[in-house]
């Protein structure tokens, strides 16, 4: 009897150990599946909808894809939309900076040497052409000057004298001989005369100011230097009192017609072979970040920097606000092919992984999301081309893609 009981009581200790066991076990089987942290359900269970479920192997062939399931309270962090399909334009893209038109640039220099007396135009000036940027006192211009009011003085007297012979001769007091040479020195002063004339001519006076200067016989050594194009003044090396001779650098004053600029872009070799004089480019700047401005490629460098392996390419920009500036950065856009439509996704859907992996995440009945390894393209107006992993129409996760990321590699570790 006391065997027994003595079973008895042994028994009914293992059984007690068993259960405790069990119990203390329970939870330790459960303990990895935890609150799913960083979906806004704070406290939520592995067993809750919000869940993640990891796949036994690598995402592919015989393997299913990480998904999530989210609650009520969790949606309000994702937006859904279907994949929609969008033209994509095939371009290239490189940056440069703006610069004036080299062609259109003007160094102007005194066509006659002189000291400066005056200036009349400051850089920044928008000037007309013909408008004056500065003056210079020539003895060039003051002895062609004198050279003129002598002319005219000698035609003067020859015309007289003419005249005079002429009366004579009627009479016979002169000979016939003594007219005749008379009428040709008055022709030789009149030869003499034009080509005075024409030599202050060549100093910018008008017709008006050489009648003036013959007529109160004093000579004006101020030569004028007017602008020869309309545009903008953007560099002046004058000063009164400076000495100045024609072709002598630097120029005393640079006018550019800034109606049309410049782009000087270094293009990456690779890109270079798409290029063409004569395509149109879009080019936009800092200071404009809503403007487009059109040109067209005018000049590509015939050799590949050894540097940078890049390739200068220089456009011409229409300019028509005045609006660009030299030394402006700038970014050009070319066209080099016709474009495709393609899937379409909103760059903020589409995760860059942490082994360099693009995914997109799907859902079919917007609670279940699916992870899925996408191949992406193009990347333009807020939108990322998608060349594999998406059909059009398919609902993916267009805002809280990196959340629901995040929160299965939170849940995974």
């Amino acid at each position: 009897m006391a065997f027994r009981q003595r079973n008895t009581g042994v028994a009914a200790a293992i059984v007690a150990t068993i259960l405790l066991a069990v119990v203390v076990a329970y939870p330790l089987r459960h303990s990895g599946d935890g609150p799913l942290s960083g979906l806004g359900g704070a406290g939520t269970s592995a067993n809750a909808q919000g869940a993640a479920t990891r796949p036994s192997g690598p995402s592919g062939a015989g393997s299913s894809s990480p998904t999530i399931n989210l609650t009520d309270s969790q949606l309000g962090f994702v937006k859904v939309e279907p994949a929609s399909e969008r033209e994509f334009a095939i371009e290239k893209e490189s940056v440069g900076s703006i610069d004036f038109n080299q062609d259109m640039t003007v160094q102007v220099f005194t066509p006659y040497q002189g000291r400066i007396v005056g200036l009349f135009a400051k850089v920044g000036d928008a000037v007309q052409r013909g408008q004056t940027l500065f003056t210079i006192d020539s003895p060039d211009l003051l002895q062609a000057e004198s050279t003129l009011i002598a002319a005219a003085g000698v035609l003067e007297f020859t015309t007289r004298n003419l005249a005079r012979l002429r009366e004579l001769y009627k009479t016979r007091a002169v000979s016939q001989k003594d007219m005749e040479q008379a009428a040709s020195d008055q022709q030789t002063a009149e030869g003499a005369l034009r080509a005075a004339r024409d030599s202050v001519r060549l100093f910018g006076k008008s017709d008006a100011e050489i009648d003036r200067i013959i007529a109160e016989r004093k000579a004006d050594p101020i030569l004028v230097v007017p602008s020869p194009i309309t545009g903008r003044v953007t560099a002046r090396n004058a000063a009164p009192g400076l000495y100045v001779q024609p072709g002598n650098p630097p120029a005393p004053y640079l006018v550019a017609d800034i109606s049309t600029m410049w782009m000087l872009a270094n293009v990456a070799e690779n890109d270079s072979p798409a290029l063409r004089v004569g395509q149109e480019v879009k080019v936009k700047v800092n200071a404009f970040p809503d403007r487009t401005f059109d040109g067209r490629i005018s000049t590509i460098g015939s050799m590949v920097d050894p540097t940078t392996r890049r390739v200068l390419v220089r456009s011409e920009v229409q300019n028509p606000r005045d609006e660009l500036r030299a030394g402006m950065f700038a970014t050009f856009v070319i066209r080099t092919a016709a474009p495709v439509r393609s899937v379409a996704v909103p760059l903020d859907g589409v995760v860059r992984e942490g082994d360099g992996t693009m995914t997109v995440w799907v859902t079919a009945d917007r609670r279940r999301f699916i992870r899925r390894t996408v191949k992406v393209g193009l990347q333009q107006d807020g939108y990322r081309q998608i060349l594999e992993g998406v059909q059009v129409g398919e609902l993916v996760a267009t805002e809280g893609a990196l959340f629901l990321s995040n929160a299965l590699a939170t849940a995974s570790r």
